[in-house]
């Protein structure tokens, strides 16, 4: 018999996407029967208030799903740690979806953006676990989408413009530290986050560097895609930046189709693409309808996408922006939508 409301862990619950996840459950009342919030050490005793409710968060470890009857467990610890406990949690009956990059790659998991392969989550009984993609890899292919399948893409170039959120809020408090400091003439600036300052900077590499010269970010994008695109013909390369903005990642998109196609059948297509807004009007008197902007999508569930046109200098080309909350849509909000259709049509 399908149940009525589910019982929910959360891994990493004090941390960035954690307490996004918790948001976001209440905000689209979510089934939830029990709740269970499991952190490190430094959390343990904590309390985190969820629908009027005061939860205490536990401290994670081997047994912390014992007995327990978990259904589902939103998961994003860290690659090292997921490596460790979801797992373990899959052995106790809970299904895993994890935010990390540890299982995104394994074949026998799922990795899943429900606006372009929600069939593939039926997988997700090899291991019990379902993997949330890259938050740049997610944004990116959501429009990807829609032009592949009537287009079909040949060849992406995509520049990204990634927020300090995406490497957590001890990166965040590094770029309002260091700004109020350079502003304020305090002195030396200390990276420890970044090598190098990021305060009015942009930081060309995010992750480690690989020999070929790409960094693993950078490889992220490119596997990722295939995988979730269900197509590994398709080429691309990726240079991922790090700037000066506290949520929300951009992307400059540079796509080459097989097919021609007609810019407006594009815009029109995007604009009917569930999860996607389109704001593009660029001689609009209104700044705020010509493109998205960084800081005007912070906060916001879609897509958005904008400055689309051909790109002139290759037969089928077409340039595209896109800007997505990095937290919301990129970790936090596509792992609720993951667990959405799971109870919807798998448990």
């Amino acid at each position: 018999m399908k149940k009525d409301k589910y019982s929910i862990g959360i891994i990493g619950a004090t941390g960035l996407v954690g307490r996004e996840f918790l948001e976001i459950l209440e905000q689209r009342n979510f089934p939830v029967m029990k709740l269970y919030l499991f952190a490190s050490e430094n959390s343990m005793g904590e309390v985190i208030k969820f629908k009027g409710t005061d939860y205490i968060v536990e401290t994670l470890n081997e047994d912390s799903f014992k007995k327990k009857k978990i259904d589902i467990i939103l998961s994003s610890p860290g690659a090292s740690a997921s490596s460790k406990y979801s797992p373990l949690a899959a052995k106790e009956g809970a299904v895993v979806i994890d935010n990390t990059s540890y299982f995104r790659m394994d074949d026998d998991v799922p990795l899943v953006v429900p606006e372009v392969n929600p069939d593939d989550i039926r997988y997700y009984g090899k291991k019990n676990i379902i993997s949330n993609p890259n938050c740049s890899t997610i944004q990116m292919v959501v429009p990807l989408k829609p032009i592949h399948d009537k287009y079909k893409i040949k060849r992406v170039v995509v520049s990204t413009y990634q927020s300090t959120s995406g490497a957590g809020k001890k990166a965040m408090d590094e770029l309002f530290y260091q700004t109020t400091g350079v502003i304020n003439a305090k002195g030396d600036i200390f990276p420890e986050k970044f090598p190098i300052q990021i305060a009015f900077n942009c930081i060309p590499q995010i992750d480690v560097f690989s020999e070929d010269g790409y960094t693993k970010e950078e490889i992220k994008m490119v596997k990722e895609t295939h995988k979730i695109m269900h197509d590994k013909g398709i080429g691309i390369t990726a240079t991922t930046v790090r700037v000066p903005v506290f949520f929300c990642h951009g992307e400059s998109v540079n796509i080459e189709t097989e097919k021609p196609f007609d810019i407006k059948d594009i815009k029109t297509m995007l604009s009917e693409t569930k999860g996607i807004k389109v704001v593009d009007n660029i001689f609009s008197d209104n700044p705020d309808e010509r493109y998205p902007y960084q800081t005007h999508v912070a906060g916001l569930d879609d897509v958005f996408v904008g400055r689309i046109r051909k790109d002139f200098s290759i037969q089928n080309g077409l340039n595209i922006w896109v800007v997505a909350d990095n937290v919301r849509k990129g970790a936090a909000l596509n792992a609720i939508q993951i667990a959405e259709i799971l109870i919807q049509k798998y448990l």
